[in-house]
């Protein structure tokens, strides 16, 4: 969103029922009501439904469904909106051309949101939700491969990567969010990620202060910094063999949508405009 808007969205989050709220109090950007001033719609209306059935046609007669990973879910109100958006769902039924299935396995950090996402999922057989710190090396490898292998899978088909990015460099450092993008890049074929500006860095950083609280720790450090979008481009496509497919656009709140395809990925399609 513009810049005022941005901010007014911000004093919005802070002042309504700010005893519970507090959203500089949520470190990780475990927003208790992301949602409701960054809608899915957003996001929505820039990506095309036919996406994941341009790039993953129908293969055969015993085609498995597409494998997503969603990082940083929070309570599940995107996931579930991609789910329906990419398989054409209205009234939970699917569209005639909707060939594929897609099966998501959403993750966050916060155990409350994951709890709330797995008893609002209107789809419970399709998205899987799970209380994982995606940064913990020694934890992690487990849960992705385990939901991999019940398709005989050693990869994502696609990584969603929704307004984590700055929660991942502000917390870890520079070192850290080379780390997540690596680690994201290594396990799918296609990433899709949706970095903050950094005027977003400021203002998280600032609604720390205005609530008396530590600053982030790396903030002052970083040197990755400026035109994040462009960083998160070079960073990928410079160290993590992964290349640009296509920029969807921004949403009103001025974040860019991303899409990447690991170099390695066999079996091209274009992307519908």
């Amino acid at each position: 969103m513009a810049a005022t808007g941005k901010l007014a969205a911000d004093e919005a989050v802070e002042t309504e029922n700010p005893g519970v709220l507090k959203p500089g109090a949520a470190p990780f950007g475990n927003f208790p009501h992301y949602s409701r001033f960054h809608p899915p719609e957003q996001r929505l209306r820039l990506l095309p439904p036919e996406l994941l059935r341009q790039l993953f046609p129908p293969e055969g007669p015993e085609r498995r469904p597409i494998l997503g990973l969603d990082v940083g879910c929070n309570s599940g109100d995107l996931s579930v909106a991609l789910y329906k958006h990419f398989l054409s769902l209205h009234d939970g039924e699917p569209c005639s051309g909707a060939s594929r299935d897609l099966r998501l396995l959403c993750c966050d950090i916060d155990p409350v949101l994951v709890e709330r996402a797995e008893k609002e999922c209107p789809f419970p057989d399709a998205l899987t939700f799970i209380t994982l710190d995606i940064m913990d090396q020694r934890n992690r490898k487990v849960p992705l491969s385990s939901f991999l292998s019940q398709f005989g899978c050693s990869a994502f088909d696609i990584v969603f990567c929704m307004s984590v990015t700055m929660w991942i460099h502000l917390n870890h450092g520079d070192h850290g969010l080379w780390e997540f993008l690596a680690h994201l890049s290594s396990v799918c074929h296609y990433l899709l990620v949706e970095p903050q500006p950094w005027k977003c860095y400021r203002a998280a950083a600032r609604r720390l202060r205005k609530l008396g609280l530590h600053n982030f720790d790396h903030f002052r450090s970083l040197t990755i910094r400026g035109d994040m979008a462009s960083q998160i481009v070079r960073i990928l496509t410079q160290d993590h063999a992964m290349e640009l497919v296509c920029c969807f656009g921004n949403t009103s709140w001025d974040r860019s949508l991303l899409l990447f395809r690991a170099k390695h990925t066999l079996g091209t399609h274009p992307v519908p405009e």
